[in-house]
């Protein structure tokens, strides 16, 4: 037997619809119950038995068609998984760049990863959303010379601020930490 009649045959066993989604649930569940420690330090039996019940609860549902058309949670992560991997390599190839050509890259005052983080955030939540068949970005009615302004405004801006910014020595910030002390004063934390 072949490597493709043996990946057909468990296909044909439910490997991507049962096996691998159960896996990944479970282990993420009970990694994240294991690092927060929400039902205290030592406690892996508690955690264990609730990742599986976690994980058994999306499945199944799965396997008897009980989710609603459009809904159905392992049909969604399947669709998803392969174009967050492949955000993944990008964003993995990106920084292999970054890191022969540019040790130290520094856009607006922020670190290249901290843009990286970003937009892998942003890419992420779009893919899940078009996996799940959500309408994104059809709010967004604008022509084409609105949407060149657009664009030409955000070059130059991006122009401007390489220009405009101060260079580390002179005590200046950051993006993200600008906006950290931000959301801190609004929570009414020092």
């Amino acid at each position: 037997m072949g490597f493709v009649e043996m990946i057909r045959t468990l296909e044909s066993y439910g490997i991507s619809d049962v096996l691998l989604p159960f896996i990944l649930i479970f282990t993420i569940v009970f990694a994240v119950l294991q690092k927060t420690k929400v039902l205290g330090d030592g406690r892996k039996n508690f955690n264990v038995v609730i990742a599986l019940v976690m994980s058994l609860a999306v499945i199944i549902p799965h396997v008897l068609n009980k989710y609603p058309p459009g809904s159905d949670v392992v049909d969604i992560m399947n669709k998803a998984l392969p174009n967050v991997s492949l955000v993944l390599v990008a964003i993995l190839m990106v920084l292999i760049m970054a890191g022969v050509f540019g040790h130290n890259i520094n856009l607006a005052g922020a670190s290249l990863g901290g843009w990286i983080t970003i937009i892998g955030i942003f890419g992420v939540v779009a893919i899940f959303g078009s996996a799940a068949g959500w309408n994104m970005f059809g709010w967004i009615r604008i022509n084409e010379d609105v949407r060149n302004l657009v664009v030409i405004i955000l070059v130059f801006g991006v122009i401007i601020g390489f220009i405009t910014r101060e260079t580390p020595g002179d005590k200046a910030e950051g993006m993200f930490n600008k906006l950290g002390d931000s959301v801190k004063s609004l929570l009414g934390k020092p």
